[in-house]
């Protein structure tokens, strides 16, 4: 019988984690925060210097602020994602604007986590992150939906109605015979309902308005 020591039992991978943030004060800070559960490769202080930590380093994943000099952070996600490189992509930032996390969000990132909440959230941020999810602070996430949930309600009787059709599954066409509008007309509705949830298919469309109680 074969008994087992502590060199047979392989070591659990640490995530490798490129971060960058031009303040000094607040990075170290978080480099505590993390030191305990990742693995923090590098720590830049600019977009340059980050694209180059990524490029150089194939992190794990990638912690960024969203001001930062010589290319912001939303600037090197953009890059890298036109490079082809899907690194998972985490902000942390003290902008709370829930127009910024969503264009963040479409541009390519995984996760936006406010600085105020970063004691609480960052670290399960990061490991949700890193098992496939996606995280947005709470407190935010629940601001943008608002936002997008009124926009909905402000959507005209037609285009409410053109919303009813698509969960029914009638195509372009067959929705513009039944309203009597032509078929860029209903193309051009269901453009700004996907803009409006953030969603890029006319099945993620359905999906999304299903699960906020849209379709009637």
């Amino acid at each position: 019988m074969h008994t087992y020591s502590v060199a047979d039992v392989e070591p659990e991978t640490v995530a490798r984690i490129a971060f960058a943030d031009d303040h000094r004060m607040v990075a170290e800070g978080i480099e505590r925060l993390l030191a305990d559960e990742f693995d923090l490769v590098s720590l830049a202080s600019d977009g340059r210097s980050l694209l180059e930590v990524v490029r150089r380093e194939k992190p794990d994943l990638v912690l960024s602020d969203v001001n930062m000099p010589h290319g912001n952070g939303l600037d090197v996600l953009k890059e890298l994602r036109a490079e082809g490189n899907m690194t998972p992509f985490v902000f942390l930032t003290m902008h709370a604007e829930p127009a910024l996390a969503a264009a963040a969000m479409r541009a390519g990132a995984n996760g936006y986590v406010l600085k105020l909440s970063a004691g609480e959230d960052l670290v399960n941020a990061l490991h949700q992150v890193l098992a496939g999810g996606t995280y947005v602070t709470p407190s935010l996430g629940a601001r943008y939906l608002r936002g997008r949930l009124q926009e909905l309600h402000d959507l005209t009787a037609k285009q409410r109605e053109v919303l009813r059709l698509v969960g029914r599954g009638l195509r372009s066409k067959q929705i513009a015979a039944e309203l009597g509008l032509s078929v860029r007309t209903v193309e051009a509705h269901k453009y700004t309902m996907m803009q409006i949830l953030d969603v890029h298919s006319t099945l993620e469309l359905v999906r999304r308005s299903e699960d906020l109680g849209l379709l009637f």
